[in-house]
């Protein structure tokens, strides 16, 4: 009888752990085919100055998960990137995760360098153009320069962002900053970056246009013919 039990209890185990196999292998398939959001970003999406958890793009996922949405988010904002960098480096990350959303916030770090105009608006329509080659819908989150820079130079720049943002399966975001630039609390000392207590401003304010691009994530997708 004892040898029975013995043997019975090994079995019993032996299925306990192909049970908890199972379950383990069903949770990572889970997450590995869950859809993604891609952002790729700046300081501003980098959460530069505070925890990474403070950060716009680290609400956007609790957000998501308090909603009901499955996505997961993926992070590939750096500090200091501009366009040609997240441009050299986007399509590796498309072939990596395979995002159904690309949401782009970049340009800012070109306009305070005085770089080209149209360099940086090639370069943020090639990246909608290379994520729309991979099914990805996009969001672009725009962003504007101090006065100082003349109205000339800022008023141009804030053009990219409203003519790219309204391409075929782009929602844009005209100022992500919006009502965070200008208010007494809410931007680092440097002027440039916003605190912690802004982060959930910015989430705000792209969240409309990720809304509207979740719920079209299933259409057929059009091309531009433009670059």
């Amino acid at each position: 009888m004892v040898a029975v039990n013995s043997s019975l209890a090994c079995a019993f185990m032996r299925l306990l752990k192909l049970l908890l196999c199972m379950l383990l292998i069903a949770a990572a398939a889970a997450r590995a085919e869950a859809p993604r959001i891609l952002v790729l970003g700046d300081s501003i999406s980098a959460a530069y100055g505070m925890e990474l958890e403070q950060g716009w793009v680290h609400l956007l996922q609790q957000r998501l998960q308090l909603e009901g949405y499955p996505h997961r988010v993926v992070n590939a904002s750096i500090s200091g990137e501009t366009t040609a960098g997240g441009l050299a480096r986007l399509p590796e990350l498309l072939q990596t995760h395979a995002p159904d959303v690309v949401i782009l916030e970049l340009g800012g770090n070109d306009g305070l360098r005085g770089l080209a105009m149209r360099e940086t608006r090639d370069n943020l329509a090639r990246m909608i153009a290379l994520s729309r080659q991979e099914n990805a819908r996009v969001v672009l989150l725009g962003m504007k320069l101090p006065p100082n820079y003349g109205p000339v130079y800022t008023e141009a720049f804030e053009r990219i962002f409203v003519e790219l943002g309204a391409r075929p399966g782009v929602t844009g975001v005209p100022f992500l900053l919006d009502g965070v630039a200008l208010e007494p609390g809410l931007m680092q000392a440097d002027g440039i970056h916003p605190t912690s207590r802004a982060q959930p401003q910015l989430l705000d304010n792209a969240w409309p246009a990720l809304l509207h691009q979740l719920e079209r994530t299933h259409d057929p997708v059009m091309h531009s013919s433009g670059d």
